[in-house]
């Protein structure tokens, strides 16, 4: 047998991004959060990840990435080529002429390096979205006209009287965030990039990617459907240690999911049978798309999920309580990233 053309491993063929929700630890406060926020930015940017999004939430006493133009502000002056953005700004919160002037702003200030990611949920409970106040009679159901508008406003040749100064003619390119075929079938017909919040809501994970790439219609930004999907990596030098380091987050969805947002609470040994059959079945489901363990179970996990869902990219989160275990974890994706961007002989 001969061996001749040299192939990558499918994770080497696909980009790794980073999605931080800027966590508030327990005993801690937002302002460490953000300086984690731009160490870990900085990191990732040294370990070869193409983008560093930051997501919209309001009222959440666990993360501080509210004010996400900010603090996307905040990061991309920190680093210098990875490229930065919302993932995702939660449109029905805001005017298309507000965003778009914001990230016609951040576009100006850090040209080619900004994503815009935009999400039809509110990012917070009712209450909150009510104290909001964007409009009172707004809704998710005006969301598609939204970002037609927003679209509009970045635009070379904007058909609204009104300018978004800076922001017209910029052209931030456009993702649609989504945990449902809504997103999918939206993010098709205005020929845009998807994003699919994998990461915590699996469950119509595969039927969206179908439905997107189906009906896909190329656009002015986008010729071919683009699919990006949210993957949890718990990595450590050892398997007990990524179990363990994992369980700050489990505690976290449990206590969202039962409606008692804190702020990331520190690991728990053996946590995921200390919550009953119901508190393990919620985990297992909603953390399916997640590899915990060391970097062999990681790199198979990683692998599995590419080829299963011909991911073109994976946006990589993690949130661990030890700031130097998860920028370990980071670091642990990344060494398996760049290990199989090695030639692999392929027999002939």
């Amino acid at each position: 047998m001969l061996h001749s053309t040299f192939s990558l491993s499918p994770i080497a063929m696909i980009p790794f991004s980073v999605l931080d929700l800027s966590p508030i630890l327990e005993g801690s406060n937002a302002a460490q959060s953000f300086h984690n926020s731009r160490d870990l930015a900085q990191h990732a940017e040294a370990w070869g990840f193409r983008r560093y999004w930051l997501a919209e939430h309001h009222g959440m006493p666990g993360i501080a990435s509210a004010a996400t133009s900010v603090l996307i502000a905040y990061v991309a002056g920190a680093t210098a080529t990875i490229r930065v953005g919302a993932g995702g700004i939660m449109l029905p919160n805001h005017s298309p002429l507000v965003i778009a002037e914001q990230f016609g702003t951040l576009e100006s200030l850090f040209p080619g390096r900004i994503d815009l990611g935009l999400g039809r949920a509110p990012g917070s409970d009712q209450i909150t979205a009510r104290a909001l106040r964007r409009n009172l009679e707004s809704s998710s159901d005006e969301f598609p006209q939204d970002v037609v508008e927003l679209m509009d406003f970045l635009s070379d040749s904007p058909r609204q009287q009104v300018r978004a100064v800076p922001g017209t003619g910029l052209k931030v390119p456009i993702w649609i965030l989504g945990s449902s075929l809504f997103g999918a079938q939206l993010a098709a017909a205005l020929g845009l990039p998807y994003a699919f919040a994998s990461h915590f809501a699996p469950a119509q994970m595969m039927d969206a990617i179908t439905v997107y790439r189906e009906s896909f219609r190329p656009s002015a930004q986008l010729a071919r459907p683009y699919v990006m999907l949210g993957f949890n990596v718990f990595a450590a030098d050892t398997q007990e240690e990524a179990e363990f380091r994992a369980t700050s987050m489990q505690q976290a969805f449990v206590n969202i999911r039962t409606g008692k947002p804190l702020k990331l609470p520190p690991p728990l040994k053996d946590y995921p049978n200390t919550v009953g059959p119901q508190g393990r079945a919620l985990l297992d489901s909603v953390l399916s798309c997640s590899a915990i363990g060391s970097v062999d179970t990681v790199r198979a996990a990683l692998k599995a999920f590419i080829a299963r869902t011909g991911a073109d990219e994976l946006m990589i989160t993690c949130q661990i309580f030890d700031h130097a275990q998860r920028l370990r974890s980071f670091e642990i994706a990344a060494q398996i990233w760049r290990e199989s961007a090695s030639p692999l002989k392929v027999p002939v």
